[in-house]
């Protein structure tokens, strides 16, 4: 395989605020995986709150370069093995694991969902997050994009009055998530006012390691809680299992789409409900995270929608949720 690494700054639409960061812009590599006249490309993005940048991740793979370019593919699960034995992060293993399963799907001419053996008729519809901001452009920015469900990001010290008006703006399903920034208690009083405001499900309301405090809301709330900071790797699903609902699996948090398939397969197991997330990626990640759709109850794959301009094409995504796959193999990625 010849191996190629590119660093792209994304500009968003507009600043993206959560309760303990805010960005315009978002640093993101993509990996490039070759052999036999195709291309498959992956994806993983900057992310300070886990510590991993663009360089961190460059200086990784440049370390084991001919290792990985005389690597013999047979099965991206082999591959991402030999990966996790060279001891590189999640977020790097994940740009080369998504690499190398679009690189297996276009050598097949297949979809990856076709080899995964599922198929596209049914699938969730994916939110549409509105960041913290003011009222005014909070509603702003939903009636820039109508959507059929909205995920609210919180963290203030007025979160269930500002739910209640953006709820005067539309009928839509609303997510709320608050990005580890409340507590136990405050989530129990909040969770009955944002059912009545029409709130589907609460995201990773506490720290992620308040599990003390997640056992509190597990049997108090009135809205299911899915798990976020609080499931980041394989291991993770079991714990979540006792204390939340669902879990959001990200893959740059546990490592690609190899370790996301055995998640999805455990959470199912023990009852969870299946969220796969996305960290504003461009259409490379955005394309990678569709494959799963028809194994997910949830979904949050909104990254490409909220960027100003895209870098790659692969799957489309319509104003009423409507998801159109591509027709070439693997993830149907292509840099524009």
């Amino acid at each position: 395989m010849k191996i190629s690494l590119k660093k792209f700054r994304l500009q968003l639409k507009h600043t993206f605020s959560i309760s303990r960061e805010s960005h315009d812009f978002q640093d993101t590599l993509i990996v490039g995986l070759s052999l036999e006249g195709k291309t498959g490309y992956g994806e993983a993005t900057s992310n300070p709150y886990y510590g991993n940048t663009i360089e961190s991740m460059m200086a990784e793979i440049t370390a084991i370069e001919k290792e990985i370019e005389g690597f013999q593919l047979t099965t991206p699960e082999i591959f991402h093995a030999f990966l996790v034995s060279k001891g590189l992060s999640n977020f790097t293993v994940c740009a080369l694991d998504l690499a190398a399963h679009d690189l297996y799907g276009k050598l097949l001419d297949k979809p990856l969902y076709e080899i995964w053996g599922t198929n596209t008729k049914t699938y969730p519809t994916t939110n549409y997050t509105i960041g913290i901001a003011s009222i005014e452009e909070m509603v702003s920015k939903m009636k820039e994009t109508p959507w059929p469900i909205y995920k609210i990001k919180l963290g203030t010290d007025n979160d269930v009055a500002i739910v209640k008006e953006l709820r005067q703006h539309t009928d839509a399903k609303f997510r709320i998530d608050a990005n580890c920034a409340w507590s136990a208690k405050e989530t129990i009083i909040n969770a009955p006012l944002l059912k009545e405001l029409g709130v589907e499900f609460l995201e990773q309301p506490l720290k992620a390691d308040d599990w003390e405090g997640m056992e509190q809301v597990m049997h108090q709330s009135v809205l299911p809680v899915i798990a976020d900071e609080s499931c980041i790797v394989e291991s993770d699903v079991e714990k979540c299992a006792l204390h939340f609902s669902g879990v959001n699996i990200k893959l740059t948090k546990c490592g690609g789409l190899t370790p996301a398939l055995r998640m999805i397969s455990a959470a199912k197991e023990m009852g969870l409900k299946v969220m796969v997330g996305c960290m504003t990626e461009s259409s490379v990640g955005i394309s990678a995270i569709a494959q799963l759709l028809p194994q997910l109850d949830y979904v949050d794959m909104d990254g490409a929608l909220l960027l100003k301009g895209d870098i790659a094409s692969g799957v489309q995504i319509e104003s009423d949720g409507t998801v159109i796959f591509p027709a070439m193999g693997g993830s149907g990625i292509t840099l524009t």
